[in-house]
């Protein structure tokens, strides 16, 4: 479904050892918007949802919700370490077109509405 790269484990692992909750999850989605038509979004959540789809990498438990699935089968989560900044990002086989600001795709089919980008 998605998988989740060795710097990005790396990084998260760090991240989840300066949280209080043992119980936390990496929840990647995606929504409408964006300047490409979808956005991308992840942060920490402690709770599953009936319609989650839940993998685990190396200990770090990915939960990604039904609606953003399709969208995500067969990402890679990876994190990018640069002299500009770092940070994640998604390589998505499903986007046929991304924005310049890489937080934001289109998939083709037409799911969301373009909007203008804010950094």
């Amino acid at each position: 479904m998605i998988t989740v790269s060795e710097p990005a484990i790396a990084q998260l692992k760090t991240l989840l050892e300066q949280q209080e909750s043992q119980e936390l999850g990496l929840r990647v989605y995606v929504s409408p918007g964006g300047c490409s038509g979808f956005s991308y979004g992840m942060g920490f959540d402690d709770q599953s949802r009936d319609d989650d789809t839940v993998v685990e990498h190396e200990g770090i438990r990915v939960l990604v919700d039904s609606y953003s699935a399709p969208y995500l089968e067969g990402a890679e989560i990876d994190y990018i370490d640069s002299l500009m900044g770092g940070g994640f990002t998604v390589h998505n086989p499903n986007a046929v077109k991304t924005c310049s600001c890489g937080h934001s795709f289109d998939a083709g089919d037409g799911g969301g509405d373009a909007s203008p980008c804010s950094r």
